[in-house]
């Protein structure tokens, strides 16, 4: 890798810092909340390296001082980053020249100005687009809330005979209704899951439209169809499918792998939602542990009420802790408290890292588990596994993860951080993961005691890594090669000689594809060449909507720049094109594929980097 370089997580940290110093997006304050669960990012890619931003800071793209609506530059523009030339800034720009955006306006009328696209009056074939960017992107803008009120009021006003909705032309009643209803279910589409989980919060917006719509079945029976379908929707949100809904009942599942149990590791990953019941064990300062049954999205307030259940009826505790307090303690000793207003903690928690309830006076003594400090060298039980069958697992492990994130995770990610409705839950899950792989075969290699069996490692890792890119794995092909690449690891000049030649020259044409120059173009053209199904390298791309978020301001007073909403939307589409295709995996599984699927996706990890110096130092002094 180019020297010079410094990492992802310090210019991720930046801009997660200049985005709480601007208040989270536009003019809307975020919240201390928001830089904590957005700054999860910064540990994910640890060895990433990335060139220093050299376009300066945010630019305005209006003046402050003038009172006319601003003319927002082109969102293509918004996006490209300073580091690539201009050749390639115009190969790389991928707006249809046809598209013409919505002008700057308020929320509101951004609204109107949709229902009359899909009427048909305004934008012709553009309307598909505009349908989709503003589904995507409008809880950035107009939260969900007041948008179904928006919706409701227009579905009401167009009762009465020839009254027209401000900003709206004289189209006829069934248009106007229509209108309303097409943008209706659509919205209801796209947000299906993440409504069904919020259960009577979102069960009254398609009923009362579906009992505006009974009203005026009279007046105009095209209608009918319409309101049959809102029925249905009715009936979904209300009642999900009863199979569904008693399989989640009875499950209660070990969160990724701060509960541990070999038959749910087994079983096929599903989206977790919110009010899903999970295990989880919280620790004392002597690290005694409870193991706690609690819903996902619970506050902290509610885990401490059940940790404190729990206690009363330990033998250890003669004494009842009056005022607990919920810590996350890393495997290098970083503390960080929640506050009791906290929600959805548990998927924030970095590989090894461990919650503690303690008292705030016992703070300062907290300590890692003695696992997490302290490492016993031994043989790795990769030696006895193909390097197909576990590129295999993690390929389809890694499949399974990727596709439980909706796809508005990522604008809620990024955008609205801890104050989101709905929390990034399935996709902090995934960039976990990514960081998971890459200590893995840090510490599966430190761990190895014997030279010639590093060497083995070695070539099997990278094996494992061409297998993954073979199979358009991108994120576990750039975990292995950022996991080969780690400092610890890169200075074993001994083992590293010892690695065939064939094998080294491999390994240097995947370093230029984890090249971060000129915007990692050699990753960029690498994913351009590939074709549905893919998993890309997440932690670049919520790079990329971040450099978005900030290179151009959301509003100008109440105005929004709908260029960049579009830009935004045209980036979760391409989330979308890269599972528009299942998966297949066509290997035959092995007798022993139980065994390697167990291991892969329970990977026993080292994430304390002055640890996996400290194993380095060991196996290959400095002094040799």
């Amino acid at each position: 890798m180019p020297a010079g370089m410094k990492p992802l997580e310090k210019f991720l940290k930046k801009q997660t810092n200049a985005l709480t110093r601007a208040g989270g997006f536009g003019d809307k304050a975020a919240g201390t909340g928001a830089s904590r669960r957005r700054a999860s990012l910064s540990r994910v890619v640890p060895f990433f390296r990335e060139t220093s931003p050299e376009g300066g800071p945010a630019r305005d793209v209006f003046s402050p001082e003038t009172e006319e609506a601003p003319c927002w530059p082109s969102a293509a523009a918004d996006i490209r980053s300073p580091s690539l030339s201009s050749d390639e800034q115009s190969s790389e720009a991928s707006l249809d020249t046809s598209w013409t955006p919505l002008a700057a306006d308020t929320p509101e009328n951004l609204a109107l100005a949709l229902l009359d696209s899909v009427a048909g009056k305004r934008y012709g074939n553009c309307t598909e687009i505009l349908l989709d960017d503003f589904m995507l992107t409008h809880p950035i803008f107009l939260a969900s809330d007041k948008f179904q009120q928006v919706l409701l009021q227009h579905a009401l006003r167009f009762g009465a005979e020839g009254r027209q909705g401000e900003g709206w032309p004289s189209w006829d009643g069934v248009e106007r209704k229509q209108a309303v209803l097409s943008v209706a279910f659509r919205y209801l589409d796209t947000y299906r899951e993440l409504l069904q989980e919020e259960g009577d919060r979102s069960n009254s917006f398609p009923k009362d439209l579906y009992l505006c719509a009974v009203q005026e079945l009279s007046r105009f029976p095209e209608l009918v169809e319409d309101v049959l379908k809102l029925q249905r929707w009715t009936e979904i949100l209300h009642n999900p499918a009863e199979e569904d809904k008693e399989s989640r009942k009875k499950q209660v599942r070990p969160l990724f792998r701060h509960f541990r149990r070999i038959d749910a590791c087994l079983q096929p990953r599903e989206a977790f939602r919110g009010s899903d019941e999970i295990f989880c064990r919280v620790y004392t300062p002597d690290h005694s542990y409870v193991t706690i049954r609690s819903r996902l999205s619970c506050r902290v307030g509610e885990i401490l009420a059940l940790v404190r259940e729990k206690l009363q009826y330990s033998e250890d505790q003669p004494t009842q802790p009056a005022n607990l307090i919920l810590v996350a303690v890393t495997s290098s000793g970083e503390k960080a408290v929640f506050r009791p207003s906290d929600e959805a903690v548990f998927t924030t928690l970095g590989v090894n890292t461990h919650l503690f309830a303690c008292e705030p006076s016992e703070l300062e003594s907290l300590m890692p588990l003695p696992e997490e400090i302290h490492w016993s060298p031994g043989d790795s039980k990769l030696h006895d596994m193909s390097a197909e069958e576990v590129a295999n697992q993690l390929v389809v492990f890694d499949w399974e993860l990727f596709s439980c994130v909706h796809e508005v995770e990522f604008v809620c990610y990024v955008f609205h951080g801890e104050q989101a409705r709905w929390r990034p839950l399935n996709l902090e899950l995934v960039l976990q993961r990514c960081s998971e792989v890459q200590h893995w075969v840090a510490t599966e290699i430190l761990q190895c005691q014997s030279l010639p069996k590093r060497v083995q490692l070695l070539r099997k890792f990278i094996k494992i890594a061409a297998l993954c890119k073979q199979q358009q794995d991108l994120l576990s092909f750039l975990a292995v090669v950022l996991g080969l690449d780690n400092p610890a690891v890169s200075r074993l000049r001994l083992t590293w000689e010892g690695l065939p030649g064939k094998f080294r020259k491999q390994f240097q044409q995947f370093e230029s594809i984890a090249d971060p120059s000129r915007n990692h173009k050699s990753y960029r053209d690498l994913l351009a060449s590939l074709r549905a199904p893919l998993i890309p390298f997440t932690p670049l791309l919520l790079k990329d909507l971040t450099f978005l978020h900030e290179s151009c301001k959301t509003f100008h007073g109440e105005l929004v720049n709908f260029e960049k909403m579009h830009k935004v939307a045209e980036m979760v589409r391409s989330i979308r094109r890269y599972r528009s295709t299942q998966l297949v995996m066509d290997a035959e599984p092995s007798p022993s594929h139980l065994q390697t699927k167990a291991y892969v996706r329970q990977l026993q990890v080292i994430d304390n980097q002055n640890l996996l110096f400290e194993m380095s130092c060991k196996l290959e002094p400095k002094d040799m």
